[in-house]
This record gives structure tokens, C-alpha cells and sequence, in this order.
């Protein structure tokens, strides 16, 4: 039988070892994403459109943990891609209101679907049936650690 205190250094020693692989699994997503010359400051800001609709720069740079002048370098990169593109703010004109465009929408979805397939075929090629099903469970613990 194991002590509160053993049991709180395995906890521990878990969590580190959950960290490293977790890290290691967003690298590898990165790379399957295929995002090209986009930062991960700018992707950052897309996803963040993508789930929360439109946006200012400045709500961006609060969301995001940024300086204003930095989201307003983000944000003229992303609108010279074709990115992003800006409309007056109905609520206060002085503002302006970042949305994808079209082909930023698209570029997303293939991107997503190209991790998602690594993501499936890796796991159907490594692992077994019963190991896919343990899978399933864990990845319901993480999301209840994610909450």
C-alpha cells in the first residue's frame, strides 16, 4: 500500500510525463497542419475567428495576451494573405471587424482534415482494437481534465 505522499510524486511525475507528451503530440499535429509561412501567432488568431466569430484587433490583443501594436502586425500580415478581411464595426464604426475570408474557411478545414486523417491513420495502424478502446476512455479523462 502506498502513502499519500508516494502517491502525490507519482501524480507528479505523471503530470511532467503528460506535459512532454502532449507537447510532442501538438508538434507533430503543427507539422501535419502544413502551415506554411502562417506563425503561430497568426494561427492563433485565425482558430480564435474561426471559434468565436468576428472580432477587433484590440478584443484580439486582449484574448490573445498581446500588445495592441503586435495583433495590429498580426492582423496586417493575415489581412495581405487574404486572410482576413475588415468591415466597419456596426456597433462603433471607429472600430473594425475582423472575419475570415472564403479562402482562409477553406484552408482550415483542409488543414483540419489533414491532422485528423494522420491522426486516424496513425492510431488504426498502431494501435490494436482493445488499445483504441482504452484510447476512447483516456481521451474522455483529458477532456474532463481540460474542463
Amino acid at each position: 500500500m502506498s502513502t499519500p505522499q508516494e502517491d502525490h510524486e507519482h501524480v507528479l511525475q505523471l503530470a511532467g510525463e503528460l506535459r512532454i507528451v502532449i507537447g510532442k503530440l501538438r508538434r507533430r499535429l503543427r507539422e501535419e497542419a502544413h502551415l506554411g509561412d502562417v506563425s503561430m501567432s497568426q494561427a492563433s488568431v485565425l482558430s480564435r475567428l474561426e471559434r468565436d466569430g468576428p472580432a477587433t484587433a484590440s478584443s484580439l490583443a486582449r484574448a490573445e495576451g498581446m500588445r495592441p501594436q503586435s495583433m495590429a502586425a498580426t492582423v496586417q500580415a493575415l489581412t495581405q494573405a487574404r486572410m482576413v478581411t475588415g468591415s466597419p464595426d456596426p456597433l462603433d464604426g471607429r472600430q473594425t471587424l475582423l472575419t475570415l475570408t472564403d479562402s482562409c474557411r477553406a484552408w482550415i478545414a483542409a488543414s483540419r482534415a489533414a491532422r485528423e486523417d494522420w491522426l486516424a491513420r496513425t492510431i488504426e495502424t498502431r494501435y490494436t482494437p482493445a488499445e483504441v478502446s482504452e484510447l476512447d476512455k483516456a481521451v474522455a479523462l483529458l477532456r474532463r481534465l481540460a474542463e
